[in-house]
């Protein structure tokens, strides 16, 4: 039975969280993850530093001012770097989404299946069966470096503190 926690999700009021809250150092958890025909997994950005980008919904103004942020980060990183959004909205609309906005340096996925991403890194809203919003850094060997889980899920995430880890391990 996976852990639960409390969490102030503000949409509808409380809600819980399964899973645990991962913290700088410990060992980011290996996930598979959908896309439209395919699969994405930890194992595919294994060897150089990843942005997880957690949310709750592309269709959500939050969401996506969120994605398009780490769409200009990638950009501007190159290959040196991966950035993986994750949410729960079905592979068809993230990819529409991805295609009406031009994102095309972040690799979006969905947990839409199993919600197996959410339950290993906590960010599984139980009550709505979506991802709570999150921002984990981790380095080349699969280590977590920086972890936010945002209080509010109007909130944006602290991009200058997690870019900030990431420039750490280039």
């Amino acid at each position: 039975m996976p852990q639960e926690r409390p969490n102030a999700f503000d949409f509808w009021g409380p809600k819980t969280l399964i899973g645990p809250e991962l913290k700088p150092g410990d060992q980011a958890p290996a996930f598979t993850l959908s896309k439209i025909n395919a699969t994405v997994s930890s194992q595919d950005f294994a060897g150089k530093p990843l942005v997880i980008s957690v949310i709750p919904s592309i269709d959500t103004g939050v969401c996506s001012r969120q994605t398009r942020r780490f769409n200009e980060e990638a950009a501007r990183l190159g290959e040196q770097v991966a950035i993986l959004a994750v949410s729960a909205d079905l592979p068809f609309a993230q990819g529409r989404w991805c295609g009406a906005e031009g994102i095309d340096k972040v690799v979006m996925a969905s947990d839409h299946v199993a919600m197996s991403f959410g339950d290993a890194y906590g960010t599984h809203i139980k009550e709505l069966r979506w991802e709570s919003r999150a921002v984990f850094v981790v380095d080349q060997t699969g280590t977590i470096r920086y972890a936010e889980y945002v209080p509010a899920g109007g909130q944006e995430p602290h991009y200058d503190a997690a870019l900030a880890a990431l420039k750490e391990l280039l």
